[in-house]
C-alpha cells in the first residue's frame, strides 16, 4: 500500500481550490497525464467520475465516487472512493482549510491518498507513474489556480 501526504499554504480560497479540484470534466486541460475525464453522475453529495491516464505510452483509466463536504472551520472536501479501475484500493481526500479568520484569501490545501495495486505485474508498470502522478498533484493544481485566477 503507498501513501501520499501533501499540506502547502497557498494564497487562493477554500472555494477556488475547491472548484478546480471539482471540476473534473476540466482535467485533461491541464493535467498532463489526463489524456479524459468526465463525470459520470452528479448529485448533491458530490460526483461518480471516471478519468484516464496515459504515460510513457500506457492507458489506464478508473472511476471514483467524489463525495463533497463543508467543514466545520468553514472548509470544503472531497473525500474519494476507488468504483473501479487497476488498483486494488485507491482512497483519499482533498481538504481546503481557510486561513486564520478565513477573511484572507488564503488556504491550507491537503491531499491524502492510499492506494496499491493487487497485481504485481501491474503494480510494476502503473505502480511508478501513478507514483509520480500523485505527487505531483497538488502542484498541478496551484499552477492551475495561478491560470485561472491569476
Amino acid at each position: 500500500m503507498k501513501k501520499v501526504n501533501k499540506s502547502v499554504l497557498i494564497w487562493y480560497s477554500p472555494q477556488e481550490m475547491f472548484a478546480l479540484v471539482t471540476d473534473v470534466a476540466h482535467y485533461a486541460d491541464f493535467l498532463p497525464w489526463c489524456d479524459q475525464a468526465r463525470v459520470l453522475e452528479q448529485d448533491e453529495q458530490g460526483m461518480t467520475a471516471e478519468v484516464g491516464i496515459a504515460f510513457g505510452g500506457m492507458r489506464k483509466s478508473f472511476v471514483t465516487r467524489n463525495t463533497h463536504s463543508v467543514l466545520d472551520d468553514g472548509g470544503r472536501q472531497v473525500s474519494i472512493r476507488l468504483i473501479k479501475g487497476p488498483f486494488s484500493r485507491l482512497e483519499g481526500h482533498w481538504m481546503f482549510r481557510p486561513v486564520g479568520d478565513g477573511s484572507q484569501r488564503a488556504c491550507r490545501v491537503e491531499l491524502q491518498l492510499d492506494y496499491g495495486f493487487d497485481n504485481m505485474a501491474l503494480a510494476a508498470v502503473v505502480g511508478p507513474v501513478f507514483d509520480r502522478i500523485a505527487g505531483s498533484m497538488v502542484d498541478a493544481f496551484i499552477k492551475r489556480a495561478e491560470q485561472v485566477y491569476g
